[in-house]
């Protein structure tokens, strides 16, 4: 299977032709849904003097910051210093960023409306370029912007240089970052969803199912497996609520706080900042170019669903193997072994749970990152764009094969059937049934762990005991106790709200059905 192969495989750095990575920038919907590289080392080689001093340098681009520089920087240096390798994905919003500016400075006559025109054609040729693979990427242009600039101004010749008045990279970046993660949050919100609906529907496949529920990995009490897989959907409606809680926090346009002071020419950002659809321009420059919060809070949400579908990913593991037998992966989503032939693993979910760490290892690298950084940018910042690239790659990779692993399982129902008299589960429920004699609880429930002594001692069920047993350890046991015995009856008494009572459950599914915008049968 394509996807699953995908996900199988190490990540690498995006490229404008990775359209599954890069988002789209869909608007997202009034529900819940929304609108690392492996770096081969360099080789090293070891040269004598003489070949050192007859070797011809290389000519070099005059840099578009260079004017009061003697000297181009070091190989090593501009190796070192380049980000094109990787922020080139923001190519895009760099683009788009660019549009927006030049329409701007035509508005306000900082630029001519034939220089103007002229710039949005260069750039749109540009993307074209790009999308094409006709682009030639430069490493000695540094980053996504000044490869974009430079080609423009090769391309239209004087009008290019005048898109840079009243700009600067610092506000520049945050712009192409700010709607790069704007989309990316839509991208994923819809992978949640579509994790959502393949979890209901499961639920509504294994109608009427009970498992054992487990605390501290022991047996505690019957619950309905559609109440379990439904608290997985609860989970992930709360991972996307952070999600659009983010989007709203970063949807602020940092364009023309330049440098970090602002500018003395009369540019406009609200014009800027209404065409970019952001909500407004942010208030202070300082501020603007200088922090990443909106970032870290991006990786904190994508850190929190990867810990959720991790979780997802060990219960699955767990009830996939010999000693549990809950459900089987069909052959579409399962991996052998290159030694042992009668193998069959749910490898997807194990690499969904290891894929965790490194999503919340990209959190703490930029946390790490920021710290202690004096205002306004500092160069370090650039650093932040890898680690964001890699958790948002990694989380629609884990979204997306766990929704086709939820669409590829069987839940072995006998198996699990013949599992439940064990532990027994009905222990709380016939502590309840005391309370409705009026035995105060904690007395209720010293009365049930003498009776599940009793059972222990002859290797049977609470159910199985007698009346004459039951009331030897308490009076107060009557015939109608045995309508509270048993998993089935017992998850019957549920009815709190919440709580895995099939009718409870059944209002909990129909509910996400309505808001998943689910149809029955289909």
């Amino acid at each position: 299977m394509e996807s699953l192969a995908v996900f199988n495989s190490s990540l690498s750095l995006c490229s404008p032709a990775d359209d599954h990575f890069i988002p789209k920038h869909p608007r997202p919907s009034p529900t819940t849904s929304f609108p690392a590289p492996r770096i081969a080392m360099p080789k090293l080689e070891v040269r004598c003097a003489a070949q050192a001093q007859s070797a011809e340098p290389k000519p070099k681009e005059a840099k578009l910051w260079g004017g009061r520089f003697e000297e181009s920087v070091t190989d090593a240096v501009e190796r070192f210093t380049e980000s094109i390798s990787y922020d080139k994905a923001l190519y895009k919003q760099d683009i788009l960023g660019s549009k927006a500016h030049a329409s701007m400075l035509a508005k306000q006559g900082l630029i001519t409306i034939p220089d103007r025109d002229s710039i949005h054609q260069g750039l749109s040729e540009i993307e074209r370029r790009i999308e094409n693979g006709e682009f030639e990427w430069r490493t000695d242009r540094e980053d996504v912007h000044m490869n974009i600039e430079a080609a423009l101004t090769d391309l239209i010749g004087e009008p290019a240089k005048k898109l840079h008045t009243a700009r600067s990279r610092n506000d520049q970046v945050l712009t192409d970052f700010r709607l790069w993660c704007r989309d990316a949050i839509d991208a994923i919100g819809a992978k949640i969803k579509h994790l959502q609906v393949s979890l209901v529907k499961l639920a509504m496949e294994n109608e009427g199912v009970i498992v054992p529920g487990y605390t501290h990995l022991q047996r505690a009490q019957p619950v309905l497996l559609q109440h379990l897989l439904l608290a997985f959907v609860e989970q992930l409606e709360r991972d996307a609520g952070r999600l659009l809680d983010c989007r709203v926090r970063l949807n602020f346009c940092p364009l023309g706080a330049c440098a970090l002071a602002g500018t003395g020419l009369p540019i406009d950002r609200f014009m800027t900042s209404a065409a970019l659809d952001f909500t407004a321009p942010m208030k202070n420059s300082i501020d603007a170019v200088s922090d990443r919060d909106f970032v870290m809070e991006f990786l904190s949400a994508n850190a929190i669903t990867a810990i959720h579908l991790s979780r997802l990913g060990e219960e699955w593991v767990l009830w996939a193997s010999e000693e549990f037998g809950f459900l089987t992966p069909s052959d579409k989503v399962s991996t052998g072994s290159s030694i042992m032939p009668q193998k069959k693993n749910p490898d997807p979910m194990e690499l969904v749970r290891g894929k965790s760490a490194r999503v919340v290892g990209d959190l703490v690298t930029l946390l790490t990152l920021c710290k202690g950084l004096p205002l306004a940018y500092n160069r370090d910042l650039q650093e932040d764009k890898e680690p964001v690239f890699d958790s948002v790659k990694t989380i629609l990779g884990m979204l997306e094969v766990s929704a086709e692993f939820a669409q590829n399982v069987t839940f072995n129902r006998e198996r699990i059937q013949k599992s439940l008299p064990a532990g027994h589960l009905d222990a709380t429920t016939l502590a309840d049934y005391l309370v409705k004699k009026a035995i105060p609880f904690r007395t209720s429930h010293d009365i049930v762990g003498r009776a599940v002594a009793v059972c222990v001692s002859k290797s049977c069920q609470l159910q199985d005991l007698s009346l004459d047993e039951l009331r030897s350890i308490h009076p107060v046991f009557d015939k109608d106790v045995y309508e509270f015995l048993g998993v089935e009856n017992s998850v019957k008494k549920f009815s709190s709200y919440g709580s895995t009572g099939s009718a409870c459950v059944a209002s909990q599914l129909g509910d996400w059905v309505t808001k998943l915008e689910i149809t029955k049968g289909v």
